[in-house]
């Protein structure tokens, strides 16, 4: 796709970045056939090649309207457009990238501005713990929407106690901890189990996605640099001032939630530009992996683990794999087969199993029609399955579909914890 850029983005290097990508894309309509809001909507605008036009548009010199921002507002960026385009077109980059440009030009209404800066001020915010007790005590008296966003407390569990010689570092993030805080306690015995320690740094916290996402891209990457400074100890090459060398090392960063995995795994792109960070970004993507990514290595040694693990194995479990991890970090079948070898039965939705369910982060929240009509929609091919329960792998897709359904819906690690205790 031919370009003409004008002076004012030519010379920054989002522009030139953006004018790369959009390069890239030979308008074939690839991407329309699994983008979910082109299915639901039907609008050429409310697909990635539509969008891909817009922002082409604005770097152009074109004055983007409201109407500009709603059509870029409503992509889940859940990148199933990268796995279907034959031509290698880095949406979920280009989408984050346009979406700044026409944020600083077109001024929204009051409301929403609101509820985007109580988003992405308060989710990552140690107030959200309390906030969310406080939300539990009244949920009784809440509106059904509302209460459905607010699920029960959940018990953690212990933490293993043991040390290991393998160890790794896990990302805590923001909601996860307050919201579902067995996922991590879950993720740290079954990796005890498997002979490796879990290692917390209490000063990093949000990935920088919820903020990077909502258009505060800066206030995103301050988040990133902070977490890169509190691991940094724990990763440090050898004889480097301040790491904590021999036994202390971590060999790998391990994030349960792939939203966030797929942001850390980034941190090197969107750092590219800053030279301070620029190389210890680098470090930190490479060494970040989702916790499926330990699976090969961790099956092995669980299998003599599993000998009471009988009713587990005799139920069938519904799986939906999260956008982030099969378009965004191009991580497929890993979980159903890993699994499938300590004798767990996982299936995927026999249609449709591609598409988002609605979750993708804040959107529940900015776009709820569509999100509710995308979960029930997943929803409903799960339950064909007749599962004894829905297992997924990032905490927002979990909230979200279960307040749609009375299945129980988990983390597939929470399963696995079971199976070995």
């Amino acid at each position: 796709m031919q370009t003409q850029l004008t002076p004012e983005y030519r010379a920054t290097p989002e522009g030139r970045e953006a004018e790369a990508i959009v390069r890239k894309c030979v308008h074939c309509g690839f991407c329309t056939a699994t983008c979910p809001t082109y299915q639901l909507l039907g609008d050429e605008l409310d697909g990635p090649r539509g969008r891909i036009y817009l922002i082409k548009q604005v770097l152009e010199g074109a004055t983007p309207t409201r109407k500009t921002q709603q059509h870029l507002d409503r992509c889940l960026t859940c990148r199933n457009c990268e796995s279907t385009c034959p031509s290698g077109v880095q949406y979920g980059q280009l989408i984050d990238i346009g979406r700044q440009l026409v944020e600083d030009k077109v001024p929204r209404p009051l409301g929403e501005r609101a509820l985007r800066w109580l988003l992405k001020e308060g989710l990552p915010s140690p107030l959200f713990a309390p906030a969310l007790r406080l939300g539990r005590a009244l949920r009784p008296l809440l509106p059904a929407a509302l209460r459905a966003k607010v699920p029960p407390a959940q018990s953690a569990g212990a933490w293993p106690t043991r040390t290991h010689a393998r160890k790794v570092l896990l990302l805590a993030g923001c909601v996860q901890p307050a919201l579902l805080p067995n996922i991590h306690a879950a993720t740290a015995r079954v990796l005890d189990a498997a002979g490796l320690q879990t290692v917390r740094a209490p000063e990093a916290g949000c990935c920088g996605a919820v903020k990077f996402h909502l258009n505060d891209q800066e206030g995103g990457k301050a988040q990133m640099r902070a977490n890169i400074d509190a691991w940094w100890p724990w990763i440090a090459p050898e004889g480097e001032e301040g790491g904590q060398g021999g036994q202390g090392r971590v060999e790998a960063i391990v994030v349960n939630a792939s939203g966030c995995g797929l942001m850390v795994k980034e941190y090197g792109h969107h750092l590219r530009n800053d030279p301070a960070y620029v190389d210890k970004a680098a470090r930190i993507s490479a060494l970040a992996r989702d916790l499926s990514e330990l699976l090969p290595d961790l099956v092995p040694r669980l299998q003599p683990r599993m000998q009471d693990a009988s009713p587990a194995r005799a139920a069938l479990y519904a799986y939906h794999p999260p956008c982030t991890l099969q378009h965004g970090q191009q991580l497929r079948d890993v979980v159903e087969t890993q699994l499938a070898a300590l004798g767990l039965r996982l299936q995927r939705a026999p249609a449709e199993a591609h598409l988002c369910c609605g979750s993708a982060g804040t959107y529940a929240l900015l776009e709820p029609h569509t999100a509710q009509t995308l979960r029930d929609r997943k929803i409903g091919q799960l339950q064909t399955l007749q599962p004894a329960a829905i297992l997924s792998a990032n905490v927002g897709c979990i909230t979200h579909l279960q307040s749609g359904t009375e299945l129980p819906v988990r983390h597939w690690v929470e399963l696995l914890d079971e199976c070995l205790s």
